[in-house]
């Protein structure tokens, strides 16, 4: 009998503990408040956290602080030139009150983002402004190796995703990322931004990057030449990454004709010379000029159809054809990258698609075979400043990449 107590007891015990475990649930705890914010000390005031609902202003706001509707209104026309005309919804609010009875409002502060924020000051007279959160900035160093899509891969390695996009950009003429393969080594050095110290608010900066791409590491650092005073991305040795020239006027690439000294014409049905290179794709796709320059032309003719020529210097020009619709007209200045019209079938075409002509010092020749210059060649003068910026850079990245992939 003593033998089945001591089981029943320690049965008991067990249920006992086990039940205990499962009803200590901590629920509804308020978040942790910060003591000082906005440069105020909150233990000084009685403070009141909210957010702007949907029909909430400003002067509704003042209101529910037990302002009556002629003080608030005051308030509102004095503050009316330094403040929104409206709130936004769900954003946060804080009320900083006297620690007396009367709860009398002080400060109001309204944060329509993160980083901006508006103080209304009741002490002595009221007062309205428009701040700022000070912001950090903390550098960052990490190599990696590719696991799957880029994005993925970064967000895995606690790196704000949205860096990906401005990785793909800047290594757009050297790399294509859907060829990339898994287990591709990279390391990255840049910024991130923080408010008040610990809030994080994005990435501030690409300060030096590379690519292990088809067995060949690809570098990119960002430098400014004196004489244009723009950002571009060179790599070690000063060469630009960024082409003078897109490989193609589409972003998705589908050549259905190359440039030819004899091809059959489907329309006309006999052989004659094709000097331009063809790009399927559904009417109404976007068609990029593939280089910075001056819309030289812009109209219609039997054949090409609706169409436009860029020239880009004194050497380069380029032709767009058979577009559904032309957006730029004569003497514009473009971008390269810019949408100049739309995919269409106009003129002497079977079916929507872009034929792409290239021009050499007034000679039409094949896009696809000539090696083509880069954009903001390194000018010697420059080349000494770039090399003493880049070279701590590179030593950063190849030493975190050793240290990472170290056997």
């Amino acid at each position: 009998m003593r033998k089945i107590a001591v089981v029943l007891l320690v049965l008991v015990s067990l249920y006992s503990c086990k039940k205990s475990q499962e009803e200590f649930v901590i629920e509804n705890v308020e978040p942790q408040r910060p003591i000082v914010d906005f440069g105020f000390h909150y233990d000084e005031f009685n403070v009141h956290y909210d957010t702007i609902q949907s029909q909430d202003t400003f002067e509704k706001i003042l209101k529910k602080q037990n302002l009556n509707g002629r003080k608030a209104a005051e308030i509102i026309k004095v503050i009316k030139d330094s403040f929104p005309t409206s709130v936004r919804f769900k954003r946060p609010y804080v009320c900083l009150r006297s620690k007396d009875k009367y709860h009398k409002l002080q400060y109001l502060i309204y944060q329509p983002t993160r980083l901006e924020y508006y103080l209304v000051d009741l002490t002595d007279s009221i007062v309205g402004h428009k701040k700022k959160r000070p912001l950090t900035f903390k550098s960052r160093v990490v190599a990696g190796e590719l696991t799957g899509p880029l994005t993925q891969t970064l967000r895995s390695l606690k790196i704000d995703p949205t860096l990906s996009g401005r990785l793909t950009k800047v290594f757009a003429w050297s790399i294509d990322f859907f060829k990339s393969k898994k287990g591709d080594k990279f390391a990255l050095s840049f910024t991130e931004r923080y408010i008040n110290d610990t809030v994080y608010d994005g990435v501030d900066s690409l300060k030096a990057a590379f690519f292990e791409y088809k067995g060949e590491k690809i570098y990119a650092f960002p430098f400014v030449q004196e004489r244009n005073g723009k950002t571009d991305y060179y790599d070690e040795n000063g060469k630009a990454l960024k082409n003078f020239f897109l490989k193609a006027p589409l972003k998705f690439v589908n050549i259905t004709s190359h440039f030819s000294q004899n091809r059959f014409h489907p329309v006309q049905l006999m052989w004659k010379a094709h000097k331009g290179t063809d790009y399927a794709a559904p009417t109404g796709t976007p068609i990029m000029t593939t280089a910075t320059g001056v819309v030289e032309q812009a109209g219609y003719t039997a054949g090409n159809g609706n169409f436009v020529k860029v020239k880009h210097d004194k050497v380069y020009s380029t032709q767009y054809l058979h577009m559904s619709k032309i957006l730029v007209r004569r003497g514009q200045h473009v971008k390269q990258g810019e949408v100049i019209g739309k995919v269409g079938s106009t003129g002497l075409a079977t079916g929507p698609h872009v034929c792409y002509r290239f021009w050499k010092n007034g000679v039409q020749v094949d896009a696809l075979k000539l090696k083509l210059p880069n954009s903001q060649v390194m000018e010697g003068r420059n080349l000494p400043r770039f090399k003493e910026q880049m070279r701590p850079l590179k030593r950063e990245l190849d030493s975190v990449a050793e240290l990472k992939f170290k056997k």
